[in-house]
C-alpha cells in the first residue's frame, strides 16, 4: 500500500502552474480568433498550410505534416479535406513508397498562405514576442523545450523546415 504524501505546490508553485493554465487556455483561442477574423481559418488549418509553404516543393508527407502541425493523422486528413475543397492542397500517393500520401499545398493555398502570414506574425509579435525581452523569449524557449521533454522524452518540437 503506498502512503506517500502527494507533493502539493506551494503558494508560489500554484501561482505557476495557474498562470500557465490561464495562458495554454487563452492563448489557442487567441490565436484562432484573430485568424479567423481575417482570414476566415482557423489556426490549425494555417499551421498546415503554413507547414507546406515551408517544405521543398511545398510537399510533404502526411505523416511528417502531422508532425509538423502536432496533431494525430486522423485529425491532420480531416483538415486536409477541407483544405482541399478550397482548393489549396491537394493529396497523391507517394510515388517513392506507396502505403505513404504526399499533402501538396497548391498555387491558391500558397496565396492564402502569403495573405495570412502577415497578420498572424504580428499578433505572435503582439501575444508572445513583444511583451518580452530577449532574455524572457530565450527563457521561454528553454522552458516550453523542457515541458515537451517532460511530456514526450522521444519527440522533439516541430523543426524549421525551411530556414
Amino acid at each position: 500500500m503506498h502512503t506517500d504524501e502527494p507533493r502539493w505546490l506551494d503558494a508560489e508553485e500554484q501561482q505557476t502552474w495557474l498562470a500557465m493554465v490561464s495562458m495554454l487556455v487563452r492563448f489557442p483561442a487567441a490565436l484562432d480568433a484573430q485568424l479567423q477574423r481575417d482570414a476566415g481559418i482557423s489556426h490549425f488549418e494555417y499551421q498546415v498550410l503554413a507547414g507546406l509553404s515551408m517544405s521543398p516543393d511545398r510537399t510533404l508527407r502526411m505523416s511528417d505534416l502531422a508532425d509538423f502541425a502536432e496533431a494525430s493523422l486522423s485529425r491532420l486528413s480531416h483538415t486536409a479535406k477541407r483544405l482541399e475543397n478550397k482548393g489549396w492542397l491537394t493529396r497523391t500517393p507517394d510515388p517513392a513508397d506507396g502505403r505513404s500520401t504526399l499533402a501538396i499545398l497548391t498555387d491558391a493555398g500558397w496565396d492564402k498562405v502569403v495573405a495570412t502570414a502577415p497578420g498572424h506574425v504580428a499578433e505572435v509579435r503582439r501575444l508572445v514576442i513583444d511583451p518580452l525581452t530577449k532574455t524572457q523569449a530565450k527563457q521561454l524557449r528553454e522552458i516550453s523545450h523542457r515541458v515537451n521533454d517532460a511530456i514526450n522524452p522521444h519527440r522533439t518540437c516541430p523543426p524549421i523546415l525551411n530556414p
